[in-house]
């Protein structure tokens, strides 16, 4: 059992999760002492910031990254590889701000991580009451993803796009700097991305189950656009 988690970095991409920041960071601060957390905020319009801004003057392991101040693409993706690049730690886990991720999943990932793995995947096992057309279409994406994985014979994993996960980060920075053109920074499945750029059986990989929680504030950031960068991390 990890007590001291110094060697890790969790990172929280956020665009207007004001109503969800602050329950998010009080349990990771209480849960998993030593650790660093970075929040890269992409443009945020409500009090988010203000919040992080709150933590990171009370306790220095908390760091914000305003990414909107900097000219910088925009984009899920684009989000996690920054606060990738800017952490120091040997590992680093990215996980939603919004509480669908349940935060105390990140002590089964990281024990993963510490125990020898590469890439640990926290993989949604159950979505209760999710609409059946959004079922559907994740399925669909999810099985041709696969296809191209294993066609390609590239690295896979139950859950080929969660936003959950644990990785060495210098796996991560070795795979990115060989492949930044496959990066779809727009995109928010970069976990996708990062795996079509790994020849199977490269790394040491485990999954952790996790229950999808019910988004109960703010609104799912799925759009047409993201279907589109989808489709582009499919073809680049």
């Amino acid at each position: 059992m990890i007590k001291d988690y110094s060697e890790f970095t969790i990172i929280l991409p956020t665009l207007n999760e004001e109503k969800t920041i602050g329950e998010m960071l009080r349990r990771i601060l209480r849960s998993y002492r030593g650790c660093s957390v970075i929040v890269v905020d992409d443009g945020s319009e409500d009090l988010t910031r203000e919040i992080v801004k709150g933590f990171a003057k009370q306790n220095h392991r908390v760091r914000l990254l305003n990414r909107s101040r900097m000219g910088l693409e925009r984009g899920l993706t684009a989000s996690v590889i920054y606060g990738i690049l800017k952490a120091g730690t040997k590992y680093v886990i990215v996980i939603d701000a919004d509480l669908q991720h349940p935060p105390e999943k990140i002590r089964d990932v990281a024990q993963k991580l510490g125990s020898g793995y590469d890439l640990v995947v926290a993989n949604r096992a159950k979505v209760p009451n999710w609409a059946a057309y959004r079922k559907i279409i994740s399925r669909a994406f999810m099985y041709a993803g696969k296809i191209l994985l294993f066609v390609e014979a590239r690295e896979t994993c139950v859950d080929i796009f969660s936003g959950f996960f644990g990785i060495r980060r210098a796996v991560f920075l070795s795979v990115y700097r060989r492949n930044r053109k496959r990066f779809v920074g727009e995109g928010y499945k970069v976990l996708f991305d990062f795996l079509k750029c790994v020849d199977r059986g490269t790394l040491k990989i485990a999954n952790v189950p996790f229950v999808f929680n019910i988004r109960e504030f703010g609104s799912s950031k799925a759009s047409i656009a993201q279907g589109m960068a989808l489709l582009r991390s499919f073809l680049t």
